[in-house]
């Protein structure tokens, strides 16, 4: 599924997962992934308009709260990858809400434990669905982690 993510996101636009899924699953299978794969993804993506929808209630100020992880996401991430999460909201990249967002998708993925270059996918794709600012360097590294992620 995570090169799936990866493909759309260096192929495709928003407009077209929202308004044409079924042109997006044709350019999937014309770029060779499976037809199960492609489902899959495509569901998955459409996770991250639904979410918000259910989560608008507004969230603790950074400075005052502290955010435990639960059993469940601590099974599903790789330590490192709790670290990045906090330094990303430490640094203002992610909100509580897009932290949420990400950990929401991130226990919505078929893995049993996500690898941080996982999850700096998963980030990706959360800033860009919410067409968040994100620097070109933050960008880079965060899409630089395609190069290590195997296919399941």
């Amino acid at each position: 599924m995570f090169d799936i993510l990866v493909f759309v996101y260096e192929h495709c636009r928003q407009a077209d997962l929202a308004e044409d899924p079924e042109r997006v699953a044709k350019r999937l299978t014309a770029a060779g992934f499976g037809e199960a794969d492609i489902s899959a993804a495509l569901s998955w993506l459409a996770g991250l308009s639904r979410v918000p929808l259910r989560s608008r209630a507004p969230m603790p100020a950074r400075d005052r709260s502290i955010r435990a992880l639960a059993p469940r996401e601590l099974a599903k991430l790789e330590k490192a990858a709790h670290g990045f999460l906090l330094a990303l909201e430490q640094a203002g990249i992610l909100s509580a809400q897009s932290r949420e967002l990400v950990l929401e998708r991130a226990l919505a993925t078929s893995d049993d434990c996500l690898s941080i270059e996982q999850i700096k996918l998963i980030v990706l794709m959360v800033l860009w669905n919410q067409h968040a600012p994100a620097s070109r360097l933050l960008a880079e590294e965060l899409r630089g982690a395609r190069g290590v992620i195997r296919p399941h």
